[in-house]
């Protein structure tokens, strides 16, 4: 079970660590935190050192009703970061978080080696043929409408079949089009009620009869603080446990806030399968 991100061969038998890097002003836990190059920088090589795999950048925050950003504006804000981090941290694999084909070509082209869209190309018709035609791992997530419309369209009769169906789908049309390394985010919090998002942790193992390597990314999300009556700033305990459910479960990719406790968490489960 492997990923070529930029001639390298990543292995994800062994589960990894995708650190999150927002430059948005308005991201739910982080927004505005990494405002300059010098705290970005500060940022991606604290999470390297401590482990991390892969460093996802997002320029447009995904949060439930978050505000539009416009393709020009998004552009604006990853391709500097890029360019910064590629320049400092030549060997960084970079996941580029957007939905628009645009700016995911620009940003392979300026040295990102994935492309992490939350929309599976729903949101953009020529995101999956953009991919193709790069030729770079293409991480799929289930989401229903979008960031500003996806919390009306929690109604499902069977949640786990109907993104399995989704995925089914969205697997046939990657193929058809060349697509070669695919990861398939299950999409916590997206067009999910809090009862919705722990059924389909419940189930997650069933997601592996796809075949395909499976992100998760539940960190300091609402399905974790508002469970516990806290808030996103004290969910890191809680995260680490339902992280630890996700790897027991499947998970090859642990997509995080807190690179150094979930980096521990894979430890500890491979020690306990040795």
């Amino acid at each position: 079970m492997t990923i070529n991100c930029n001639g390298k061969l990543i292995d994800l038998s062994s589960p990894k660590v995708m650190g999150i890097l927002n430059v948005t002003p308005n991201s739910f836990f982080d927004g505005g935190k990494h405002a300059n190059e010098k705290a970005i920088l500060i940022q991606v090589k604290k999470m390297l050192l401590e482990g991390a795999t892969f460093v996802d950048i997002g320029g447009y925050s995904s949060k439930p009703s978050a505000e539009f950003v416009s393709e020009e504006e998004e552009l604006q804000r990853l391709i500097p970061v890029i360019k910064d981090v590629v320049k400092e941290f030549p060997d960084v694999i970079i996941s580029v978080d957007t939905f628009r084909s645009k700016v995911a070509k620009e940003a392979i082209e300026n040295g990102a080696a994935i492309i992490n869209d939350i929309s599976a190309g729903n949101l953009d018709s020529k995101m999956m043929e953009t991919v193709a035609k790069l030729q770079v791992p293409y991480l799929m997530m289930h989401m229903k409408g979008t960031p500003q419309t996806m919390q009306s369209l929690t109604q499902y009769e069977n949640i786990v079949k109907e993104m399995l169906f989704y995925f089914s789908q969205k697997i046939a049309q990657a193929r058809s089009l060349g697509i070669n390394d695919l990861i398939l985010d299950p999409g916590f919090g997206f067009a999910k009620t809090l009862e919705q998002n722990f059924e389909v942790l419940s189930k997650l193992e069933l997601f592996q009869m796809t075949e395909f390597p499976l992100l998760v990314g539940v960190s300091r999300k609402s399905m974790v603080y508002k469970t516990l009556e806290t808030t996103a700033e004290f969910a890191l305990n809680g995260t680490t446990s339902l992280n630890t459910i996700s790897l027991l479960k499947g998970a090859k990719i642990l997509r995080v806030h807190d690179v150094k406790e979930a980096v521990e968490c894979v430890k500890l489960l491979q020690q306990l399968n040795k």
